[in-house]
C-alpha cells in the first residue's frame, strides 16, 4: 500500500499500532453496539459506527474519487477489487460484529447441549467468507430523492451492509408480497401490515441477513411528507449511502 493510500486511510479509520490493523472499535465501545430491530428477523442497526470527524473524512475520500462531480452523477459502481478505504470499511464491519456478543457459533453434531438458535443472532459464516464483499454501490441523494420499495437483486449472496451519510433518513421496511413473518402462505392472502421504520443519523449501519434481506422490502421516500420521526418532520440534506455486497459465484 503506498503512502497516499495509507493516509487516506489512516485519517478515516484511525491509527493502528502496526500500520495495517487499522482501529474502529473492539465491539465493547457503546458507540459501536448492535442493535436488533425486533419486528424483523436479521435486520441489525449499529447507530454511530463512524463517528463525525471520520465521516467527513470519508466524505473527503469518496469526493476525491471524482464520482459525484457533476449534478447529474448520482451514482458510481464497484465491482471486484475495491478501493482501499471501501476495502478497510469491509474490515471494520467484520471486526466489529465479531467482537459483539451476537454471533451465533456453529452447533457442534452430536453435541448434549440444549443449543437453540438465537433469533439474534449474526450468522457466523457470513463473516468468515473471502472477501466479505466484493461490489460496492454509492448513491448520492439530493432533498427529495429516494429510494422506491426493493429487494436487492439475487444475484448477490446474503448479507448486505449500507452505511448512511450526511443527512438523516427512515428508512421503511414492508414484507414481500405473498409472505407473513418469514413463512409463504399457500392460497391465502395476507392481512396489511404497517410498515417498519428505521430511522438511519449520519454514520450509522444496517446489517441485512436472512429474512431482512430476502422476506422484506425497503424504501426511503424523501418526499415532503415522509420523512419523520417521533412526529417531527426531518432536515433533509444531501445523502450519501454505501452498499458492499457480495456477488454469488457462478459454478
Amino acid at each position: 500500500m503506498d503512502a497516499a493510500n495509507e493516509e487516506i486511510l489512516r485519517q478515516v479509520f484511525g491509527d493502528s499500532s502496526d500500520g495495517e490493523d487499522l482501529e474502529l472499535g473492539d465491539g465493547s465501545d457503546p458507540s459501536h453496539s448492535w442493535e436488533p430491530i425486533k419486528e424483523i428477523k436479521g435486520l441489525w442497526l449499529c447507530r454511530d459506527f463512524l463517528p463525525p470527524q471520520r465521516q467527513s473524512s470519508l466524505l473527503s475520500t469518496i469526493q476525491n474519487e471524482g464520482w459525484f462531480t457533476q449534478a447529474s452523477h448520482n451514482q458510481a459502481m464497484r465491482f471486484g477489487d475495491l478501493p482501499s478505504w471501501a476495502a478497510e470499511l469491509s474490515h471494520s464491519i467484520r471486526k466489529v460484529v465479531l467482537a459483539s456478543d451476537f454471533v451465533l457459533e456453529p452447533i457442534v453434531l452430536g453435541s448434549t447441549d440444549n443449543v437453540k438458535e438465537n433469533e439474534c443472532s449474526f450468522p457466523s459464516d457470513l463473516f468468515c467468507r473471502e472477501p466479505l464483499f466484493d461490489q460496492l454501490i454509492l448513491n448520492s441523494y439530493q432533498p427529495g430523492e429516494g429510494i422506491c420499495a426493493h429487494i436487492d437483486l439475487m444475484r448477490f449472496e446474503d448479507g448486505i451492509a449500507i452505511l448512511s451519510l450526511e443527512s438523516s433518513c427512515v428508512m421503511h421496511f414492508s414484507l414481500v408480497d405473498g409472505t407473513s413473518r418469514g413463512f409463504l402462505m399457500d392460497g391465502e392472502k395476507d392481512p396489511p401490515m404497517a410498515k417498519i421504520p428505521v430511522y438511519l443519523t449520519p454514520g450509522s449501519l444496517i446489517f441485512m441477513s436472512g429474512e431482512a434481506r430476502y422476506l422484506w422490502k425497503h424504501e426511503i421516500n424523501r418526499m415532503p411528507g415522509f420523512q419523520k420521526w417521533e412526529g417531527k418532520e426531518l432536515n433533509q440534506k444531501r445523502r450519501i449511502s454505501i452498499t458492499l455486497r457480495k456477488l454469488c459465484q457462478v459454478e
